[in-house]
């Protein structure tokens, strides 16, 4: 029973995360063939691919939007580069004339525009379509795409083309454009490489509102996401300090729980895991959390009603934070493992009693360097 409450109580955490997080919207044009699909798995995961045709922007539409969790991809259906222009911009001032007043989550935020790069060719037309997203107030981002590179350096095909882009003068980020190879060959030899760059690039132009679902969406930094789940475990650590500011009985400490499970939600949104895989991590987690508490001598507290007391004593500020922050540590590394398939692969049942261990050490770590306590 106590289980299926944590599990309910962990369903609305979630639901109110992934709300707060929000959904960033990327347009990504180029012509067909250009590596669009590619280049969008290999930075946010190949989810997106899954996905398929999305639902048009609004009925009869060219414009379709894809929504992966906190992602958002605009793209065009029936519609090509060089024939179509004008049609594609015509939809795409409608889509932005009628989300410009609605939450920043329904916006369109950054636009990609994919070029081959070994084409060694950039048309009047595609430069003047760059102008009119520009002129749309979309940041534009060109993205040259497959170029071949080497201990020498890029191919001389692409480096001429970038060159000819840049000489163009374009109202594009920041001036030229990116060279990129998204995935790996392993007939070739040729690495994948640039990527981090567009990524720092679309992060510098995005609304800053946006940020949060951009570093959840985006699957190739990994500093941006512990760096955001470390903000998310101090300002829950503030926030449990501030609700024990008077020092409550241990039997009390369940007003703290919300604060914690709503922290683990969030954390898990930030890694893109799901919420039935985050379920079962909590649970364990939480477990491992009362059981370590109940052997070390602070941050003792009672996370779940029904699941027995705990003896003595009150919990004031520095217990609550001290607890709060090691659990917020132990569960960032439980997730940081769990997607890289440490507790079982994607699909696969989920070792629980691998995710208690790993939280329990690492919980019991966190007590003893943020609490000068001993674990025993």
């Amino acid at each position: 029973m106590a289980n299926d409450w944590l599990k309910d109580s962990f369903r609305t955490e979630y639901e109110q995360q992934s709300e707060a997080i929000g959904r960033f919207n990327l347009a990504v044009f180029g012509k067909t063939g250009v590596g669009k699909s590619t280049l969008v798995n290999a930075v946010f995961g190949e989810d997106v691919a899954k996905v398929g045709i999305g639902e048009p922007v609004t009925q009869g539409s060219h414009l379709y939007l894809d929504k992966v969790g906190s992602l958002g991809i605009v793209d065009t259906q029936g519609l090509e580069i060089g024939t179509d222009d004008r049609k594609i911009i015509d939809e795409m001032q409608k889509m932005i004339n009628r989300t410009r007043k609605m939450p920043l989550s329904e916006q369109v935020h950054v636009a990609w525009y994919c070029v081959r790069g070994m084409d060694r060719r950039f048309e009047d037309t595609e430069a003047d379509f760059v102008r009119a997203l520009d002129e749309l107030g979309l940041p534009v981002i060109i993205v040259m795409t497959q170029v071949p590179r080497n201990e020498s350096g890029f191919h001389p095909d692409a480096v001429a083309l970038a060159e000819l882009v840049r000489q163009r003068h374009l109202p594009i980020v920041p001036g030229s454009p990116f060279l990129t190879y998204a995935k790996a060959d392993s007939f070739t030899g040729q690495r994948a490489y640039g990527l981090r760059e567009v990524l720092d690039a679309t992060f510098r132009v995005a609304p800053e509102g946006v940020h949060g679902a951009l570093v959840a969406a985006q699957e190739i930094d990994h500093s941006r996401k512990a760096s955001e789940a470390q903000r998310v475990i101090a300002a829950a650590a503030s926030s449990a300090a501030a609700s024990a500011a008077v020092p409550v009985p241990f039997s009390d400490a369940v007003m703290l729980v919300p604060i914690q499970l709503g922290m683990m939600a969030k954390i898990a949104q930030l890694y893109k895991i799901k919420f039935d895989r985050a379920a079962l991590m909590a649970i364990a987690s939480t477990t491992a959390a009362t059981q370590a508490g109940r052997a070390t001598a602070t941050g003792l507290l009672k996370l779940i009603p029904g699941a027995g007391t705990i003896a003595g004593g009150l919990i004031g500020a520095g217990v609550a934070s001290t607890y709060t922050y090691a659990m917020g540590q132990a569960w960032l590394a439980v997730c940081q493992r769990a997607v890289t398939g440490s507790f079982g692969k994607l699909g696969d049942s989920l070792d629980t009693d691998a995710v208690r261990e790993a939280f329990t050490q690492e919980f019991k770590s966190r007590l003893r360097l943020r609490g000068g306590q001993k674990t025993r």
